[in-house]
């Protein structure tokens, strides 16, 4: 019988930053157990290189949404990082926090809780700037020792540049920290990298105890189930790369890290959810948890394409002698546009408020964006693609398990778009950013908007735009979330233990009681360290 003293499911953002802390801090000896690859790849590691990986690679899992009624029928993908690292290995590295008020928020939510720790923005922030080592920013909201790298781009395109001046015509402020005082205006963004490699969860923590014997990492070990006996966690049954099964067991927590969309089904395997749903698959029932699964959010996304009048930003940079140049660039000299993830400029408005909190998040992809949505609908050549993203959403959707057989993708519907707030948040920003399009200088360098067609911004016409095309963001998350202990569908207490079960907590994304607005990687990595600190019982 093999044990360990704690062992985490799922070698993501955050199961990465808990399993080293608790070596590193305590000792301990941890087993992590990552379903997918090594995430050593010199496309991975290079800042732009998962744009050619993105749409199929061993690297992500991809789920399929079931077919959504309010979006006539539309069914979509929402990947999943399938590799050591989770989503830091895949995704486009941008570095954002939120703002103080999300966490603020989640401490109010979590207010009643006999044992309530605090979770409120000057309760996380310390493990922020702890996490952070900063290439500009050294302040009380900035950390310049931590193992995670954070970086100004290495290199910004002239139609970034121009997309920055545009909003600010406006009338935006030039906002110099997205992660500072305020978060409205138009900038750009840091990112999570170094010099032109990606600084991902794995890169920055697993990797200094590579040579650690308290550390083990399966790859390739796809979790079936936790096993629960007189009410805690004691084991955890995985398929190894081999294809057989094993049961390994803890001494002290095991800790579930594997996502906002497998995390539930982990849990629900494990007999941990709800009793009905449970009971549909025959399966047996140790805590009936109604919020196991429920309560997904997620950032709902629509882009607006225009074609450039010239040979303007990234447009098949990455192929043939362009390739070749940018390499050679960036192996002499270490600058070009290998060293920029593809994204450096974005920003925050509320468009129909602007003096209140930012409902819209933009970003500027220098590129055509094609997939099989706007394939035919767009000239691939050069241009841009402004993607705007509701911030906040109060659409919620759900988790479910297929079947009971662990190899069976969840059933997700995340129903992004339905809430009406959220269609009328999208439909604003698609305004607003097709007027930044038509804004100086950037217009200058438009041939024309393809689409949202600019002939026609009705409501209408945009929310049919909207429901044609929103997609994730790539940040599902709160499916068993944190709540206040009078809460029937809060799946954690506040810390992070799973209510009826000892033994056992949640530190990913799935655990927030509401998404933060922006980007969801620095949030998950957080609550790794803070879960550390629970268990090692520092706070």
């Amino acid at each position: 019988m093999e044990n360990f003293d704690h062992i985490v499911i799922g070698g993501g953002s955050s199961g990465c930053v808990a399993a080293a802390r608790l070596v590193s801090d305590s000792n301990a000896r941890v087993l992590v157990l990552e379903a997918g690859h090594s995430n050593r790849h010199p496309l991975l590691d290079m800042p732009p290189g998962i744009f050619k990986m993105i749409n199929g690679s061993k690297y992500m899992r991809y789920h399929k949404t079931i077919p959504q009624e309010h979006l006539d029928g539309r069914v979509h993908d929402i990947p999943q990082g399938h590799v050591l690292g989770g989503g830091s290995s895949v995704n486009a590295q941008v570095y954002m926090r939120g703002r103080p008020s999300d966490y603020d928020e989640w401490q109010e939510i979590l207010r009643g809780n006999n044992d309530n720790i605090g979770w409120g923005w000057k309760d996380v922030l310390p493990h922020f700037r702890k996490m952070e080592s900063n290439n500009r920013l050294n302040n009380e909201l900035h950390g310049t020792n931590g193992p995670m790298l954070v970086s100004d781009p290495g290199h910004i395109d002239e139609m970034s540049r121009w997309f920055v001046q545009a909003v600010q015509a406006l009338g935006e402020p030039f906002n110099p920290d997205f992660n500072g005082s305020s978060q409205r205006g138009v900038g750009f963004y840091q990112f999570m990298n170094r010099y032109g490699k990606r600084s991902s969860a794995a890169y920055a923590y697993i990797e200094p105890l590579k040579n650690n014997p308290k550390l083990t990492v399966r790859l390739n070990a796809e979790v079936l189930r936790i096993v629960i006996k007189n009410g805690a966690a004691k084991g955890v049954t995985y398929r190894d790369r081999q294809g057989e099964t094993k049961t390994v067991y803890a001494d002290g927590e095991i800790i579930v890290a594997a996502g906002a969309l497998v995390t539930p089904k982990i849990l629900m395997l494990s007999g941990v959810g709800p009793a009905d749903h449970l009971k549909e698959h025959d399966l047996d029932v140790h805590i009936d948890l109604p919020g196991v699964g429920q309560n997904l959010i997620d950032h709902p996304e629509v882009h607006a394409t225009a074609l450039a009048n010239g040979a303007y930003g990234y447009y098949r940079q990455g192929n043939g002698w362009r390739m070749l140049k940018n390499g050679i660039q960036f192996k002499l000299f270490g600058s070009g546009p290998v060293t920029s993830a593809g994204v450096e400029a974005g920003a925050f408005v509320n468009p129909d408020n602007p003096d209140t909190p930012p409902t819209i998040q933009a970003f500027c992809v220098p590129i055509v964006y094609l997939d099989r949505d706007t394939l035919g609908l767009v000239d691939d050549g050069h241009g841009l693609t402004i993607t705007t993203v509701v911030v906040k959403p109060k659409s919620r959707g759900e988790v479910r398990l297929k079947s009971a057989n662990p190899t069976d993708m969840p059933v997700v519907s995340p129903n992004l778009l339905k809430h009406p707030e959220d269609m009328k948040d999208m439909v604003a920003g698609q305004r607003f950013f097709i007027k930044a399009l038509q804004a100086s200088p950037l217009a200058e360098h438009i041939e024309r908007i393809a689409i949202p067609s600019p002939d026609d911004l009705s409501d209408d016409a945009l929310k049919a735009h909207c429901k044609r095309f929103v997609k994730t963001n790539y940040h599902p998350a709160s499916t068993a979330k944190m709540g206040a202990d009078g809460d029937p569908m809060a799946v954690l207490d506040a810390r992070l233990r799973v209510r009826g079960i000892k033994n056992l907590r949640v530190c990913d994304m799935s655990a927030v009681p509401n998404i933060n607005a922006g980007n969801t990687n620095a949030p998950a990595m957080m609550l790794g360290d803070r879960c550390a600190d629970l268990i090692m019982e520092t706070i």
